[in-house]
């Protein structure tokens, strides 16, 4: 169907630039939506010379998913697509379930494309997706009219969405043209789910559009090139006394080991008025030493240890990158005493660092361990000559 396959072509003309040849990821969960994208994106890749990965999650939720994420891999091994299956072990079974299951996908998509060598990682959101979120967004207040950017960033890959201006009905007839099958997934039909019921209601809502939340976006990023400094241990140093809220709000969430940021009322008051002040589980105040204000997590806000697992992700801000049998990998806390002076850093910066404990009680530090929170501080692309 030409149709579907110019309208993903001039979506992906304005998310790129890419790699030459380029070389993409591709999130296929087995449905209709997802799998029209993996072939849409082979068509594309393949005229530039390029290829895709499909990569699959098996949550594990259902008694089936194992057997459709095969089937899945199976169909798209016969369109000459490479695929690998993602296992999730040790999800809950019972509150918090869609919300564990949701970061536990997102996290492994990420690092299997990272690890793959492919840093444009595509997601199958498509139109009705995006009026669908809008509605919901708007009935909570803050968001107004925002929809789903189709572009974004996510640990060190780039989140792209390039089906958000092609319909779910679109999607299915570019299916059944190209004789492809796919997996229906009961949960999309059943009214216990807010988006089910929108979608049965017909109550989506448009975006307002995208330009006052790339102005905001952009406008972030360019900020905090000039005037933030990031730092590996998980802090940041403003060299001004005033910042665009939509930098602060970035940098909170970044800092904070946060899907989202603070709301935006919080926030904006922030930006209007520096202070000393302490907000998503992040501290600001002026340091002189450093030469601007510091942002750094809270200490009390830091989580409570986990196993020391290779790959174990704590705070939400730390990946631990070897495993210690026995040991818990947790903040530092009060032994940060032991560690003054460390790379010269602030007390408070030293106590919400990720440490080992041992079962005797016994403290390595620094811990083997990168800061790798959920989303990067700029999440819009921008030019470096473009800075000035």
């Amino acid at each position: 169907m030409l149709v579907a396959q110019a309208a993903f072509a001039a979506a992906m003309a304005v998310l790129g630039p890419y790699a030459r040849p380029p070389r993409l990821a591709v999130a296929v969960s087995g449905g209709a939506d997802s799998t029209a994208l993996a072939l849409l994106s082979q068509g594309w890749a393949r005229a530039q010379g390029g290829d895709i990965m499909a990569l699959i999650v098996d949550h594990g939720l259902r008694d089936s998913s194992a057997n459709e994420a095969s089937v899945t891999e199976a169909r798209l091994r016969e369109r000459g697509i490479n695929s690998r299956i993602l296992p999730l072990h040790g999800l809950p079974r019972a509150a918090g379930v869609q919300a564990a299951a949701r970061h536990a996908r997102h996290a492994a998509l990420a690092d299997a494309a990272l690890h793959a060598g492919r840093l444009h990682l595509l997601l199958g959101h498509h139109a009705d997706d995006q009026s669908e979120t809008v509605a919901m967004r708007a009935a909570r207040g803050p968001h107004g009219l925002e929809g789903i950017a189709a572009w974004s960033a996510r640990s060190a890959v780039v989140l792209l969405r390039p089906l958000l201006g092609i319909p779910r009905a679109m999607l299915r007839d570019y299916l059944a043209s190209q004789r492809m099958g796919w997996i229906e997934d009961s949960s999309n039909h059943s009214d216990r789910f807010e988006r089910v019921r929108i979608r049965q209601a017909g109550t989506g809502a448009q975006p307002s559009g995208p330009e006052p939340r790339q102005a905001r976006e952009v406008e972030a990023a360019r900020f905090l090139a000039r005037h933030a400094s990031m730092r590996p241990e998980g802090f940041a140093v403003l060299d001004t006394e005033s910042a665009p809220a939509a930098a602060l709000a970035a940098l909170l969430r970044s800092l904070g080991g946060a899907d989202y940021a603070p709301n935006r009322a919080s926030v904006s008051a922030l930006a209007a008025q520096f202070r000393p002040m302490t907000l998503g589980g992040v501290m600001m105040d002026h340091n002189a030493r450093l030469g601007g204000w510091l942002l750094a997590r809270e200490p009390a806000a830091c989580a409570a240890p986990v196993p020391a697992m290779q790959g174990a992700r704590w705070d939400g801000r730390f990946v631990l990158q070897a495993a210690l049998a026995g040991h818990r990998f947790g903040a530092l806390g009060p032994q940060a005493s032991r560690f003054r002076g460390f790379n010269g850093l602030p007390s408070r910066v030293l106590r919400t660092l990720p440490c080992l404990r041992g079962p005797d009680g016994g403290v390595t530090f620094p811990a083997p361990a990168r800061f790798a929170p959920p989303a990067p501080a700029t999440c819009h692309p921008f030019l470096a000559n473009n800075l000035c």
